[in-house]
């Protein structure tokens, strides 16, 4: 499906979330644009159905963990013959614009989007109480940015739609004309969100002040502004809304759900799709027990990047023989226990992301996974690297150190406290924190990217300078568009 029919013929027949349960999915047949949303009970469903999109498989990148696999964090994984095609291609940079799943991803985000016009298009029209009307405004700029986000990374500039009923032939924006509306957008949810104490317990997951405020200033860390990135994440950090997780493995986990550490997280409920978030059951652990399909390995370099006994390595990496809640992993049997390359050198171990682990008996238990999209750590060490560039490296030492205590568990014999204050080793060492703290969560790839080390990183996997920055339009997006859209450099 090409972009303007993903932006023209999605109607409001979407999947809704009713008002009796943020989770609780219902479809919603017979609506047509003329008649919905006209109440405020409608204005409540439209709002929570531009969140539904943060739980379709497709949403994450097409469905498989493509960012990890293309960073020096992880491998394909699953068993040699699964994903020859759909993930093979991503771990050696050999994927062209006829991928499989890049078309998935592309038409997620603009569904997101589109649902997001809606409310903000339609809900003005409402009458209601002012005060929900703004808030569900909000909510759908919120989301609206971060789907935008995702577009403008991934594939620089693309089709900027803002209206439900767009142009029948969109061509692409620039990329600033995007960050402009994405900044505008989250700038709106800043002014006009609740804090996450103001909701109550089952609106949780809903955008909040906080969540807008450090998305921003992600926005701003991409795009190496710093002084933004300094205001927005000191913001977060001081108005007390958040704190680290006392024990590091719950800032995944199901003990952590929605918890102190979580900014922003995608609520899940373990019963298959629509409810359920198939985010961590493309990355469980295949065979023994069988909780997925086992993709996204963790490497070898980040498996010897971690620092020694750092307890942090056992709570991302599930080794084959460990018991987790009782259950013993052993993994699959058509899967090499060790893989090595012709001189005999190991270069891949089996084993999973602990990070996607989920309590349960089945495959569909994975499904119950809260994937956080932004935790407290990575606001904390957003202000690091902006205090450390502002030349206020004593500051910066504060926030990653505060990372660092929580990691080493009360062990005061490792993870020394960082005294470094020198600008460029200051830099590297945050750049290695972010790397063992939010290891196989999909930040490393841009890390990289943003960092400008890709290149020198990522070169000798496959990473061409001047191209893969960006992945390829879609070709069928290319193809259906009859000329109006463009290809990316060098694809």
């Amino acid at each position: 499906m090409s972009t303007k029919k993903t932006i023209l013929i999605l109607s409001i027949s979407l999947i809704l979330i009713s008002c009796e349960g943020f989770l609780d999915v219902r479809p919603q047949s017979e609506l047509t644009q003329e008649a919905f949303p006209t109440s405020a009970s409608d204005a409540l469903q439209a709002t929570n159905a531009v969140y539904s999109t943060l739980r379709s498989w497709h949403y994450h990148s097409g469905g498989f963990p493509v960012l990890d696999v293309m960073s020096d964090d992880g491998l394909k994984g699953s068993n040699p013959d699964d994903g020859s095609t759909s993930m093979a291609p991503f771990e050696d940079f050999s994927f062209a614009a006829t991928q499989t799943g890049l078309d998935r991803w592309w038409n997620a985000l603009y569904e997101g989007i589109r649902r997001a016009n809606i409310v903000i298009e339609k809900v003005p029209e409402i009458e209601m109480d002012e005060t929900l009307k703004t808030r569900y405004i909000a909510e759908a700029r919120f989301l609206r940015g971060i789907y935008y986000f995702d577009l403008v990374r991934a594939f620089g500039g693309v089709p900027l739609v803002t209206t439900i009923n767009p142009d029948l032939k969109l061509e692409r924006s620039t990329a600033e004309e995007i960050y402009t509306l994405l900044e505008a957008d989250l700038q709106f949810a800043i002014d006009n969100l609740p804090l996450k104490s103001e909701y109550s317990v089952d609106q949780l997951g809903r955008g909040t002040k906080g969540a807008a405020q450090a998305l921003k200033a992600r926005v701003h860390l991409f795009k190496g502004e710093f002084d933004e990135v300094e205001t927005l994440s000191l913001a977060v950090i001081n108005s007390n809304e958040y704190d680290l997780e006392d024990v590091f493995i719950d800032a995944n986990g199901v003990n952590g759900e929605h918890g102190v550490e979580s900014v922003f997280e995608i609520g899940a409920i373990a019963s298959g799709s629509p409810e359920g978030n198939q985010y961590a059951n493309t990355q469980g652990v295949r065979g023994t027990p069988n909780r997925g399909w086992g993709f996204n390995r963790p490497s070898m370099d980040l498996r010897a990047t971690f620092e020694t006994d750092d307890p942090r390595f056992e709570d991302t990496i599930i080794e084959l023989g460990e018991v987790l809640d009782g259950i013993t992993i052993l993994g699959d049997g058509s899967t090499p226990d060790e893989t090595r390359d012709e001189g005999g050198n190991l270069i891949e171990i089996e084993s999973y992301n602990q990070k996607v682990w989920y309590p349960g008996t089945n495959t569909t238990t994975q499904w119950g996974h809260n994937r956080r999209l932004v935790r407290f750590a990575d606001v904390l060490l957003m202000a690091a690297e902006a205090l450390n560039e502002n030349d206020q490296p004593v500051q910066a030492l504060v926030y990653l150190n505060r990372v660092r205590e929580r990691a080493r568990q009360g062990d005061g014999s490792i993870l020394p406290d960082i005294a470094e204050t020198d600008k460029d080793l200051l830099r590297d060492i945050i750049l290695h924190e972010r790397r063992v703290e939010l290891a196989l969560e999909g930040h490393r790839f841009w890390d990289l990217v943003r960092t400008g080390r890709a290149p020198e990183v990522l070169g000798p996997l496959g990473f061409i300078e001047g191209k893969h920055e960006f992945f390829p339009i879609p070709q069928s997006e290319i193809d259906l568009s009859q000329g109006s859209l463009e290809q990316n450099d060098m694809w």
